[in-house]
């Protein structure tokens, strides 16, 4: 998948733009381009933008967003649409990736912000060639800026595989025998100290084996617990020979 560009259309704030270049950096994005009116990049947004100070270094400057979609192949542009009916398609951000695999594969490809306040405009929607709209609670259904690009560089950097991943190491798991056997061991201790003369003991031995079963216990941890369990019934046993030498 190629790595799209991030458009921002009449930004307000130099924070936000420093905050978006760091969410971009998180993503592996890398190109920003600013539609104008937008503000000078001062202190505030090298400050927000830690760790991505190239990208606001790098991000360009155009007049309108028109002469910034003449480069891109495909738009997409976000939009929460709460009082407009829209006659585009609108996915959610977890569809975005899917929805380019198959209209825009190998394009070049922005993602188009509007302005804190008020968005994209009707005719700047007009670009796009498929809408997102991020879903909300009703209460409170607009996210900051910066907020809004990293949700959809994350589900893109999500589907292009997550490069730099940490690789977990595979897990056996506990077979029904080891299970047993861990199992047999507890059953062991309960009847040490008693707790079988209990009048419950058939039922909780049951749920015992059930929280077992449901646990999904590794070969080691299913190992370490049935050694605990044999070590404190040892002990148990030679606090019992004690008290009768």
């Amino acid at each position: 998948m190629t790595l799209p560009a991030v458009v921002l259309v009449r930004p307000q704030h130099e924070g936000n733009i420093g905050a978006v270049a760091r969410a971009m950096a998180n993503m592996g994005l890398t190109e920003l381009l600013l539609v104008e009116p937008a503000p000078e990049l001062g202190d505030p947004a090298y400050a927000f933008a830690m760790h991505a100070h190239d990208i606001l270094r790098g991000a360009q400057r155009h007049a309108s967003l028109q002469a910034v979609l003449a480069q891109f192949d495909f738009v997409v542009a976000t939009a929460s649409l709460r009082d407009r009916l829209w006659p585009h398609p609108v996915v959610p951000p977890r569809e975005l990736p899917a929805h380019l695999e198959r209209h825009a594969s190998g394009a070049r490809v922005p993602l188009v912000f509007g302005a804190e306040v008020s968005g994209l405009t009707s005719d700047e929607l007009a670009f796009a060639n498929v809408l997102v709209s991020i879903p909300a609670a009703p209460a409170n259904p607009t996210l900051n800026l910066a907020q809004a690009v990293l949700l959809l560089a994350y589900e893109l950097y999500v589907a292009r595989g997550t490069p730099g991943a940490i690789a977990l190491e595979p897990v056996s798991r506990a077979t029904v025998f080891q299970l047993d056997h861990l199992f047999g061991r507890l059953q062991e201790l309960l009847a040490e100290v008693g707790f079988a003369r209990d009048t419950t003991i058939h039922r909780v031995a049951r749920d015992l084996r059930q929280l077992l079963a449901r646990a999904g216990l590794s070969e080691r941890e299913a190992a370490l617990l049935s050694g605990l369990l044999r070590r404190t019934r040892n002990a148990i046993a030679r606090g019992s020979r004690a008290r009768f030498e």
